[in-house]
């Protein structure tokens, strides 16, 4: 799977995201846990897609035909799955000298990479003692909606995460979790620390369980007082909480505050904000935020845009700009007929 047209991102130790022209990193369904695989450059990725592990190898450049390029790509990619398959398949003598728990953290990603997502899941259990193995099943567990059992493996993995990536190392993997933030925006996150205390509040989030999810929050926050994406999980955390309380749409105009507009990330902040000041009864604060927002809209998703656009009627609408609100919903769409009310709202 060749993602070489993708721009790599870094926004913190641990947390990538993977912009492309169709909005690649940004995920508009359901919420939950899944998976990604990527490559750089002159590289490409093999491996099962929505493993969450895959073996990178290069390619080589030059001058070459359509058919050619294809067709080495093709031998490349058949080299390479080999490869990772026979660094996940051990022997008979191998299996004497390698320790049990090692031996299902093996057989786990092995599964994972043949897609048997249960399998793995049942040798990976066998071995949460190991940081790696704790890692996986947490993930697989959250992806399965179960929640308790997902928070236990990834508490393991944090009480061991000066341990992380040991075996997915020596055995030339990379584990990377693709993590929704919001509805908007997905994180690719890596194993570290700073990715499991992002992963455990999206699952306390999930249960509704605040006061958890924020505790979690606050250690990001010390680690990186300035990290984007924790401030935008904070967010979300706040508005899933209780958008009507003033005191919490003050407290989201804080955190939602950017003094650019550099990334998606900083889109879907100001976003956040406007529908905070929205809220708050601020309409020309929002009209204005808004605005600034939809400034900027390269290699931003059009589902976000589409959000900015609709929330800025809504604005119109409080202002009584009513010529306004019917420019902007016939905009929109043109753009995106079936998004929400507004095929409804123009009598079609």
């Amino acid at each position: 799977m060749s993602l070489r047209f993708w721009r790599r991102i870094k926004l913190a130790p641990g947390i990538t995201l993977n912009l492309s022209k169709s909005g690649g990193s940004f995920s508009f369904g359901p919420r939950g846990a899944k998976y990604t695989v990527g490559g750089r450059g002159q590289r490409f990725t093999v491996g099962l897609p929505g493993t969450g592990l895959f073996y990178t190898t290069s390619i080589a450049t030059g001058r070459k035909s359509a058919g050619r390029r294809k067709s080495a790509k093709s031998r490349s990619d058949g080299q390479a799955e080999g490869r990772l398959q026979d660094r996940l398949t051990l022997g008979f003598f191998k299996r004497l000298v390698t320790p049990e728990g090692e031996e299902a953290l093996v057989d786990g990603c092995r599964e994972l990479v043949r897609g048997d997502e249960k399998k793995a899941l049942s040798y990976l259990k066998k071995a949460t003692h190991l940081a790696d193995s704790a890692y996986l099943a947490g993930f697989l567990l959250f992806k399965a909606g179960r929640y308790k059992q997902a928070e236990t493996c990834l508490n393991t993995a944090l009480e061991k995460s000066a341990r992380l990536g040991k075996y997915f190392a020596k055995y030339g993997m990379t584990a990377t979790m693709n993590l929704p933030i919001t509805a908007e925006v997905t994180a690719h996150v890596e194993p570290c620390r700073r990715g499991l205390l992002l992963a455990l509040v999206e699952i306390y989030q999930h249960q509704k369980r605040w006061e958890e999810a924020l505790s979690c929050l606050q250690k990001l926050q010390r680690l990186a007082p300035n990290d984007v994406v924790v401030r935008l999980s904070q967010v979300d955390l706040l508005f899933d909480r209780g958008q009507d309380d003033r005191q919490t749409l003050k407290k989201i105009v804080r955190l939602a505050q950017v003094d650019s507009n550099d990334s998606a990330i900083h889109t879907t902040l100001m976003y956040y904000k406007a529908r905070a000041l929205l809220a708050l009864g601020l309409l020309e604060a929002a009209r204005d935020t808004l605005t600034t927002a939809l400034r900027r809209k390269k290699d931003r998703p059009d589902a976000l845009l589409h959000a900015i656009r609709y929330e800025r009627i809504k604005v119109y609408e409080g202002l009584g700009q009513q010529h306004r609100v019917r420019s902007e919903l016939e905009k929109l769409y043109a753009e995106a007929p079936d998004y929400a009310d507004v095929a409804k709202r123009l009598n079609l």
